[in-house]
């Protein structure tokens, strides 16, 4: 079956490896959510299916269970009461390691057609997750159903495409033949074997936790790697049901299901260190805090590990012929999911002397005020602003909102915005301090709907600045306003040797927050904030290696 699944999706996966080529717009899986694409009630269904994992235990088929756990609360304001198997970690590789050599042995092709169809089948549980990831996160729905559905699957065939581009430039068999003296030749018959680096762990986050575990979990899977799934205390229900679902498509392919396996834990009794200190585990992805994936990187000498960390993101603004769009599209990224994107702008460097526009000088004081009544505009009519602005995931952002509404350095201050349909909802609308060029509070991150705005000694001065911050600190975007042809290519400059993702007068609907799969290469892994690209070259070629066999040719 594995051998015909290839066959079925091989018109895809070639669609794919062409489109990471070309760089440009392509995607397999449609990101609007409509009953004429995904059936009339396939929202309905999800949601019912969501439902009915709630308040009970979420049966796997795992080795090693000798409990249960599970702690998830939705930042709508409701406890999810769903508890998941507890394994015992020597149980549970053991099994992953009879799982192993049938998977390695089914080569590139098999392994690619298994793959393939279990996005296949995750999209067609794309609501259902959807909601999963909306009571986890604390995204709005619209945002979850694209995050954890199709751009998360896109981001999984893409990593799924590199993957397979990179095993097939390795030819199976060849014949070596050197030229001898007087005619003759040396001949060796030479195979060549994909073997897979070993046990990978994907470490999961709490505010995207499918959008940025899948890369690693099918980049990992494809090349030959079992995978465990460690998913964030408080994301782990979207990602169980991506297990559930990679498990069956291994079972109905003919393979060992312990192949793809599922580790969770509470805050209260975490179990990340216990797993990726395992000698097994040669792979780890990870997205999360900054502290934790510094340690990872440097502390698990038997690993590979993969990060993303975030940053202090840049804004960059110096001038632009379309002040009000410039405002929009900025108050647009501060309030997308409260802020509780890696990719989100935290630090906006502003000159001292003002904004210049076709208008005239734009004084600070006036940027700050219409970026205020922007944020207020978009916020208006609590019905539209909890579709952009979602809830606060966890209680440490909540508390920095909390803390920056009572900052006196507080230029616009948080509000809090009731939930029309969820009373317990945490809403909140960002919040911009002010501070200086050498304020302590523009070089840590801070994570959530909380902004810095810093009046610069002019251009030169912001783009060194934000050149210092990204490389001391990290950033993976920076988002620039300039009509000034020089001043574009300083910052793309210093962007590009830095290794920031720079982004020059959005003005409509494009934000600067926004990834997309095949185009957009996200991290580049060359600053503090993160070490690993999704997707390249680099972020799958560690994950297998080659074996070679050579004897004398006959025949």
């Amino acid at each position: 079956m594995a051998q015909t699944l290839f066959d079925t999706h091989k018109p895809l996966l070639d669609e794919a490896i062409a489109a990471i080529g070309s760089r440009g717009y392509w995607s397999a899986f449609p990101e609007m959510p409509s009953g004429r694409i995904y059936g009339e009630t396939a929202k309905a269904d999800g949601l019912a299916a969501c439902n009915a994992r709630l308040h009970r235990r979420f049966v796997l088929d795992l080795p090693g269970v000798r409990g249960w756990v599970g702690a998830e609360r939705s930042p709508y304001g409701f406890d999810l009461g769903v508890s998941y198997p507890d394994c015992d970690l020597d149980e549970l590789f053991a099994a992953i390691r009879c799982a192993t050599p049938a998977w390695v042995a089914a080569g590139p092709e098999r392994r690619a057609g298994v793959c393939v169809e279990i996005l296949r089948r995750l999209n067609r549980r794309s609501f259902e997750i959807a909601h999963a990831s909306m009571h986890t996160s604390g995204q709005p729905f619209l945002m979850a159903f694209q995050a954890a559905g199709p751009h998360a699957q896109d981001r999984a065939l893409e990593a799924i495409a590199y993957a397979y581009r990179e095993m097939a430039r390795i030819p199976g068999r060849v014949r070596w033949e050197k030229p001898q003296a007087k005619g003759a030749t040396l001949a060796i018959d030479k195979t060549f074997r994909i073997i897979p680096a070993g046990v990978g762990v994907v470490v999961g986050c709490a505010t995207f936790p499918v959008w940025n575990g899948y890369p690693g979990l099918f980049a990992s899977l494809v090349t030959g790697n079992p995978v465990v799934v460690k998913p964030h205390p408080q994301g782990i229900l979207p990602l169980a049901m991506t297990v559930e679902t990679a498990r069956q498509v291994l079972r109905d392919s003919g393979f060992d299901p312990n192949l793809v396996t599922l580790v969770a834990d509470t805050p209260s009794a975490p179990r990340t260190l216990e797993l990726v200190r395992r000698p097994e585990v040669a792979l780890v992805d990870f997205t999360g805090g900054p502290a934790f994936g510094s340690w990872l990187e440097t502390n698990l000498p038997h690993a590979t590990v993969f990060t993303e960390k975030a940053g202090v993101n840049i804004a960059l603004i110096e001038s632009t012929d379309d002040p009000q769009g410039m405002i929009r599209n900025l108050a647009t990224s501060l309030c997308l999911y409260s802020g509780q994107m890696c990719t989100t702008p935290q630090n906006l460097l502003v000159p001292a002397s003002g904004i210049r526009t076709p208008e005239g000088i734009m004084p600070v004081a006036d940027f700050t005020a219409a970026l205020d009544t922007a944020i207020r505009t978009l916020t208006a009519d609590p019905a539209g602003a909890v579709e952009l602005l979602g809830a606060i995931q966890s209680d440490a952002i909540l508390a920095r909102v909390e803390e920056a509404a009572l900052d006196p350095r507080a230029l616009i201050r948080p509000r809090a915005i009731g939930h029309p349909r969820h009373p317990d909802a945490r809403v909140r609308t960002p919040a911009l301090l002010a501070a200086t060029a050498d304020d302590a509070l523009i070089r840590q991150e801070l994570f959530g709907p909380v902004s810095v705005l810093v009046a610069t000694d002019g251009a030169s001065a912001a783009i060194d600045l934000a050149a210092e911050l990204t490389g001391a600190v990290g950033a993976i975007t920076w988002l620039a306003h300039s009509t000034d042809p020089a001043t574009v290519e300083r910052i793309e400059d210093a962007a590009a040797a830095v290794g920031a993702s720079v982004a020059f007068n959005l003005t409509g609907p494009v934000l600067v927050n926004q990834s997309a799969a095949f185009s957009d290469y996200h991290v580049s892994g060359a600053n503090p904030a993160g070490n690993a690209t999704i997707t390249d070259t680099a972020f799958v070629a560690a994950r297998f290696r080659v074996a070679q066999t050579r004897r004398p040719a006959r025949g």
